[in-house]
């Protein structure tokens, strides 16, 4: 991935937490409440932001350290870990299938291991 496409999609996911949220607290609001997945469902947007934040920071850091060398890895594991870890969540809050929450840790491993990642990039070469 390049670090234009990385910034892009850091915006992009971005943007879609906060559509996402706004609809899980408005257009879902009895759903989540009749599932008592609220909580579930906002810890799913609140670490789809954290995140996609952590995408823009991979990008900008590719922008302006080009020779820093696995930033694309971190990028990935960024972005494998929302789809995995916010988007079971966000079924598992809507439809009640318990069972997604077993591969939600896989998600967090992937946004895990991105920042760490991160933290071995920037111990090495700054």
């Amino acid at each position: 991935m390049s670090p234009k496409t990385i910034l892009l999609l850091g915006a992009l996911i971005s943007g879609l937490g906060v559509m996402i949220g706004a609809f899980g607290a408005h257009g879902l609001k009895d759903i989540l409440a009749a599932t008592q997945r609220t909580d579930t469902f906002e810890t799913a947007v609140k670490y789809q932001m954290y995140h996609a934040l952590g995408l823009l920071l991979v990008g900008i850091l590719m922008v302006q350290f080009p020779a820093l060398t696995g930033m694309k890895f971190t990028g990935i594991c960024f972005l494998i870990g929302i789809l995995i870890f916010s988007g079971s969540l966000y079924i598992l809050s809507v439809t009640g299938i318990t069972w997604l929450g077993a591969i939600t840790p896989i998600g967090g491993l992937f946004m895990i291991a991105g920042w760490l990642n991160l933290v071995w990039i920037l111990a090495k070469n700054l």
